[in-house]
């Protein structure tokens, strides 16, 4: 069911017999990520004693008291006032009865040795609190037995969060998922206060006599998210008191529509796959070019990251190979550790520095040899039985494996007789030249026969090139094409059968 429609679905039967997941859901941790400020502490109270909305299809509803677990990260970075918070924190939990978690690191210093001490603290530390928080749901759910995806984590993120994110995103400059601000859920983690504002939180704090700790660097406008909380959003409160719930459904609309136009994004990348590797990818230029604007754009982020996971993207990133697309033809180096490169109608992405080059080994025959690339190339001989045609036979298999398995003359490959031996591989070198098969006998460049095949320069490289030996004759290239001179004649006896073909 839609998100936008799931928050208005009817609750579950109450009188209906729950089922196994049921069972599961009921028995699964929550685990509640509480820093002792007004929001979480909120959080913290309205888990313990009222009805939250979950996400896990009962709507809004209790929370057995047995599934909930505190979570509170010291990050150790405000001297003796992180201790308070983490002793208030405790005693809240204690009071409530709901075991309590801290997790200690010093954020500062993590941030330090993190990227040459460029990584930014407030960063650092929000990864910190949901690898913490990872870890302690993955712990509560082997002890209750309930697969991890069970689990839910909660924030306290408010609907004034989410106006602020807003914001914040925009200033930098951000796309649609950008604009879509704080998600009313990811994965596990849920937010189940993004409906109330900081203010209802705070009164309804008071109304309970409940206190609750302050950061002093929530004031601190040098921030990018105390700028914003105390320097844009007052004005704009002023000019409408009620923008923090427009801005709110404004995320909503967005979300479920960046939701939708990344489902038709994924169905496009898919499709416009050719080729994939560890750190290599090319897509489908041509094809990609004629996309809407809008889902191109999608599809080369997704390319990006799919090749470079950690890849903070900027839009002059993707519109530099939407260029590249445009055009048909040239490279670039995008500053996230890619390079990026259209020729032969495909777009690649690969790692930079990476190199898929073949290192020289021999291939026993029978045997088989692992190449860089996760194929494998195997080598075994077969006899021919009376009365059949080793040609016939041998260009009938080559339709069938198209390529990628080829039946030659063993004994035109220089093989030992009737045992076996052996065969040289490595890359492709300057020089080479063989006579391709069908061009009957005429010699021709391997560098010439690799551009004919549209084989990227960067990838030749890591080309299998089966020889006679480390000075012989070219048998074969391997899913191009084999020698001439080694095919099968009609009296062929003895088969060697080269295949490549993935593990």
């Amino acid at each position: 069911m839609p998100s936008v429609l799931r928050r208005f679905a009817t609750p579950q039967n109450l009188f209906e017999r729950p089922s196994q997941n049921d069972d599961m859901e009921m028995r699964a941790p929550v685990v509640l990520m509480v820093s002792g400020g007004a929001d979480s502490t909120a959080l913290l109270l309205l888990a313990a004693d009222s009805e939250l909305d979950i996400d896990d299809g009962r709507g809004l509803s209790r929370i057995a008291r047995e599934r909930l677990h505190v979570l509170h990260v010291n990050h150790q970075l405000r001297a003796g006032a992180a201790e308070e918070d983490e002793s208030f924190v405790r005693r809240l939990s204690e009071d409530l009865g709901i075991p309590c978690t801290v997790c200690s690191q010093d954020v500062a210093a993590l941030a330090r040795e993190q990227a040459g001490g460029s990584s930014n603290v407030e960063n650092v530390g929000r990864e910190l609190r949901y690898q913490a928080a990872s870890k302690l749901a993955n712990e509560l759910c082997a002890k209750a037995a309930v697969p991890r995806s069970a689990a839910r984590i909660l924030t306290a993120h408010t609907a004034d969060d989410r106006a602020e994110t807003f914001f914040m995103n925009a200033i930098r400059g951000t796309g649609a998922p950008g604009l879509s601000s704080i998600p009313r859920r990811r994965n596990r983690i849920v937010r189940p206060l993004l409906d109330r504002t900081h203010q209802e939180l705070c009164d309804l704090l008071r109304m309970r006599d409940i206190q609750w700790r302050e950061d002093a660097s929530n004031l601190d406008t040098h921030y990018l998210r105390s700028y914003v909380r105390h320097e844009v959003m007052p004005p704009i409160k002023a000019r409408n008191p009620q923008v923090v719930g427009a801005l709110s459904t404004t995320c909503d609309i967005l979300a479920d529509e960046d939701a939708f136009l990344s489902q038709l994004a994924a169905r496009s990348y898919r499709e416009l796959v050719r080729r994939e590797g560890p750190s290599m990818l090319a897509l489908d230029a041509r094809r990609l070019g004629a996309c809407e604007l809008a889902l191109a754009r999608r599809v080369v982020r997704k390319a990006l990251l799919a090749v470079c996971p950690e890849a903070r993207l900027e839009a002059r990133h993707v519109n530099g190979v939407l260029r590249l697309v445009a055009a048909g033809h040239g490279s670039l180096s995008v500053p996230v550790a890619c390079d990026v490169r259209v020729e032969y109608g495909l777009l690649f992405i690969r790692v930079q520095g990476d190199c898929q080059g073949l290192q020289p080994a021999w291939l026993e025959v029978p045997g088989s040899l692992p190449l860089p690339d996760g194929r494998v190339l195997s080598a075994r001989l077969q006899t021919i039985d009376d009365g059949r045609r080793a040609d016939q036979l041998a260009l009938a298999h080559g339709r069938e494996w198209q390529g990628k398995s080829v039946l030659l003359d063993a004994q035109a490959c220089g093989l030992d007789l009737p045992s076996g031996g052996r065969l040289w591989v490595d890359a492709p070198t300057p020089g080479d030249v063989l006579c391709p098969l069908g061009m009957r006998g005429q010699s021709k460049k391997l560098s010439d026969l690799l551009a004919q095949a549209r084989v990227p320069a960067a990838e030749r490289s890591g080309v299998a090139v089966v020889r006679s030996s480390p000075t012989g004759a070219v048998v074969w290239v391997a899913g191009i094409r084999p020698d001439e001179r080694v095919r099968c004649q009609p009296a062929t006896k003895l088969l060697l059968e080269l295949s490549i073909l993935k593990k």
